[in-house]
C-alpha cells in the first residue's frame, strides 16, 4: 500500500511538472537590475507580452551601483509588471545587494543577502523535467553564482544567458559590478552564453538603439491600459508601458544624431525568443584578469558568444509585440 502511494505521488508530481510548463514554450527566470536606467523596464516588458513564447518562472533582482539598493530595483520591476496588467500575478524576488565575495560564504544559512531570490532560482531549476531552465541575467551574476555556489547539482538544470561585456575587449556596466561572480560561472559547467554589449561597436547589442522621436512615434499609448495609474519613477502617472517608456527616454542622458539609446536587455530577450536575430559561435572560456581577458586554449569549457545583432528585425518584433500583446500566463 505505501508502495502504491509513493507511486501515485510520484505520478502527479511529474504530471504536475508538466501542465506548469507548457509545450514549446521557453521557462525562463528573468534576473535583472531593473533600476539602473531604461533597457531593463523594455526587455521586463517584451519579455511579459511575449506570452506565446515564454513560460515565466518568476522576476529575480539585484542591486548594481548606479540604480540604488535592492529595495530601488524591486520597486521599478513592480512598476512594469503593474504597468503590463500582470500586478500581484507574477512572481517578484529581492536578490544580492552586495557581492559575491561578500555573501559567498553565508549560502549554507536560513536567510542571506539575496537567499530569495537565490533560493528560488534553485527551486526552479530542480523543477524543471522537460527542458533546462533558461536564467536570464540582465544585470550583475551574483544571484547566479551563489545559487550554483549553494547547489551545484543545478549546474545541469539551468541555461545561462547573460548579458555583459564587451568581451574580447575589457571593461562594461554588468560585468564590473561584480568581476568575481562572473568568473565563478566561468569556471563551472553550467551552459554559459555572453550575449555582447561593445559599446560603440556595431557588433553588439550597443548597436540596437532607439531614439528618443523614435520612442514616441512607436510607443505612445502602447500596451494595456492599466487602471489605477502607475507612479513612474519620475514623479508622474502612466495608464500605459509605452507612455512610461517614452517618459524614460525623455529623462535619461541619450547620444549621437538623432539623440539615441541602446536597449541592450531587450535584445538579450530577442535572441532568445529567436535565435536567428544574431550570430552565435562558440568559444573557450576565457577569464578577467586584473580586467583583461585571458584566453585559455588548453581549457575544455566551452561557451556561446552572441554577436552581430539584427537590430531592424528586434526592434520590429519590440514595436509588433507593445502593438498586440500576449500577457504571459500567470503562476501560482
Amino acid at each position: 500500500m505505501l508502495r502504491l502511494v509513493s507511486l501515485l505521488f510520484l505520478l502527479f508530481t511529474v504530471l504536475a511538472s508538466a501542465i506548469a510548463q507548457p509545450a514549446g514554450k521557453k521557462r525562463v527566470i528573468f534576473d535583472t537590475d531593473a533600476n539602473n536606467e531604461l533597457d531593463d523596464q523594455h526587455a521586463l516588458a517584451y519579455l511579459l507580452f511575449n506570452g506565446q513564447t515564454f513560460d515565466l518562472a518568476g522576476v529575480t533582482v539585484n542591486a548594481t551601483y548606479n540604480g540604488g539598493d535592492i529595495q530601488g530595483h524591486y520597486d521599478e520591476a513592480d512598476r512594469v509588471i503593474r504597468l503590463c496588467n500582470l500586478a500581484g500575478k507574477v512572481k517578484l524576488l529581492k536578490g544580492a545587494n552586495g557581492s559575491f565575495t561578500a555573501i559567498r560564504s553565508q549560502v549554507r544559512a536560513s536567510r542571506f543577502d539575496g537567499s530569495e531570490a537565490v533560493d528560488f532560482i534553485i527551486r526552479e531549476a530542480r523543477a524543471s523535467t522537460r527542458q533546462p531552465l533558461i536564467v536570464l541575467a540582465v544585470g550583475k551574476l551574483t544571484n547566479v553564482a551563489l545559487a550554483l555556489e549553494k547547489d551545484p547539482s543545478i549546474t545541469d538544470k539551468i541555461r545561462v544567458v547573460w548579458l555583459g561585456s564587451n568581451y574580447p575587449e575589457p571593461g562594461e556596466y554588468n560585468q564590473d559590478n561584480d568581476t568575481t561572480a562572473m568568473n565563478y560561472v566561468l569556471n563551472t559547467r553550467v551552459p554559459f552564453e555572453m550575449v555582447t554589449v561593445r559599446y560603440g561597436k556595431p557588433s553588439g547589442t550597443d548597436a540596437v538603439k532607439v531614439s528618443v522621436d523614435e520612442a514616441r512615434r512607436r510607443m505612445t499609448g502602447k500596451g494595456p491600459r492599466v487602471s489605477p495609474a502607475v507612479m513612474g519613477r519620475h514623479g508622474k502617472a502612466f495608464n500605459h508601458f509605452g507612455d512610461y517608456a517614452v517618459n524614460l527616454f525623455e529623462h535619461i542622458e541619450t547620444h549621437g544624431n538623432p539623440p539615441s539609446r541602446a536597449l541592450f536587455d531587450m535584445a538579450a530577450v530577442a535572441i532568445v525568443k529567436n535565435p536567428n536575430w544574431a550570430k552565435a559561435h562558440r568559444h573557450t572560456a576565457p577569464v578577467l584578469v586584473k580586467n583583461r581577458w585571458v584566453e585559455r586554449p588548453g581549457n575544455p569549457r566551452q561557451i556561446l558568444v552572441w554577436e552581430h545583432f539584427d537590430k531592424d528585425k528586434i526592434l520590429a518584433d519590440f514595436y509588433q509585440v507593445l502593438e498586440n500583446y500576449r500577457l504571459v500566463d500567470a503562476r501560482p
